[in-house]
């Protein structure tokens, strides 16, 4: 289906609701939608719990699993799935980020990781499943490796932002760590040459200077062939960079620096919070306006590099905190908001 050619509408499928604050995040399970195993979904909320949604074996509706409760002591901010699906972390305000096991259906808490001063704002799971990144207001981010048992072990704190750290997100193929900040820039990670792991520096920061935002970065996300990132920000701007591989010279350790290709703005009207790049090439963002917008590249010559694919208002009715495109339906979109639920959306072309 050409993405460029015709009409598109979103349907909500399901509207979840468990949660009793707002929902700040969301997670699909990689492992799952596959194989004849129904999707499965987890949400983190201001009520300190985090719920595990699966779609029935039918097909038809979703239902709340799991609820991971009396562990964290306040606010869920960040959940991510392991690459294999098998363990999930989540990050909170009570300044600690735990991992469960999925041990057959029933979720347990293996580790605890602690360290951070306060907030723990989010955390992501490298390709290979064996580090773990996570971010806080303290304005650090640690690099934890991930041993055998699910013991957890600090093995590098990076310090380089000036202000509150809103996510760490690893690049799909590469081990490099990518960051956001209320300090207005990105700043991407790349371990020292040596191989150990334990020491991690900064190789390039996106700033106002190099195009980027001129408020908080909030969230960023990349596409399928790792080559290009879009980020979003409070300056109701989305902004599309690109690994330039024509860029000399090369850092010495093979590190590709990233350039700013586009800037998407006037489609919302308040802080964009979320947005995320979907395996077909289709960026959603959700907003403090409470709408959603999908957005393509654009194949004409002459115009802007991307485009409006849809508009969404009132797809809740608070901010919406989170989207994210399921990892295995292309056209299967959730989204979490302040006003507690969850919703489940299909993209459907209009005939």
């Amino acid at each position: 289906m050409d993405l460029l050619e015709g009409n598109f509408k979103l349907n909500e499928i399901q509207k979840l609701e468990g949660h009793t604050d707002r929902v700040w995040n969301l997670a699909w399970n990689p492992a799952t939608g596959i194989s004849g195993i129904p999707p499965m979904l987890a949400s983190c909320s201001g009520d300190k719990t985090v719920c595990i949604w699966q779609q029935n074996s039918f097909g038809t509706s979703w239902e709340c699993k799991a609820v991971l409760d009396e562990t964290h002591t306040r606010t869920v901010r960040s959940c991510a799935w392991s690459p294999c699906g098998k363990l999930l972390a989540t990050a909170s305000f009570d300044a600690t980020t735990s991992i469960w096991a999925n041990v057959g259906g029933d979720f347990e808490c293996v580790s605890t990781l602690e360290g951070h001063e306060n907030e723990v704002k989010s955390v992501s799971w490298n390709p290979a499943g064996n580090l773990l990144a996570t971010c806080s207001r303290d304005k650090s981010v640690w690099i934890w490796e991930v041993l055998p048992g699910n013991e957890c072990e600090c093995l590098s704190i990076l310090q380089g932002h000036t202000q509150d750290v809103k996510m760490v997100q690893w690049h799909p193929f590469l081990d490099l760590l990518f960051t956001c900040s209320y300090d207005n820039t990105i700043r991407i990670w790349a371990e020292d040459g040596d191989g150990d792991g334990d020491d991690w520096h900064c190789v390039q920061t996106l700033n106002q200077a190099s195009n980027g935002h001129s408020s908080t970065v909030w969230a960023l996300s990349f596409n399928s062939t790792g080559d290009k990132m879009v980020t979003c920000s409070e300056d109701l701007t989305l902004k599309i960079w690109e690994s330039d591989p024509k860029a000399t010279p090369p850092a010495e350790d093979g590190f590709v620096p990233w350039r700013h290709v586009s800037t998407l703005a006037g489609y919302h009207d308040r802080t964009i919070f979320s947005v995320h790049w979907s395996r077909e090439g289709i960026i959603a963002s959700g907003a403090a306006d409470n709408a959603i917008r999908l957005f393509v590249k654009n194949e004409e010559v002459d115009g802007p590099s991307y485009k409006l694919l849809l508009r969404k208002e009132k797809a809740h009715e608070m901010d919406v905190n989170a989207v994210q495109w399921s990892s295995q339906e292309t056209r299967l979109l959730a989204s979490a908001s302040d006003d507690g639920t969850i919703k489940i959306w299909e993209l459907a072309s209009v005939a």
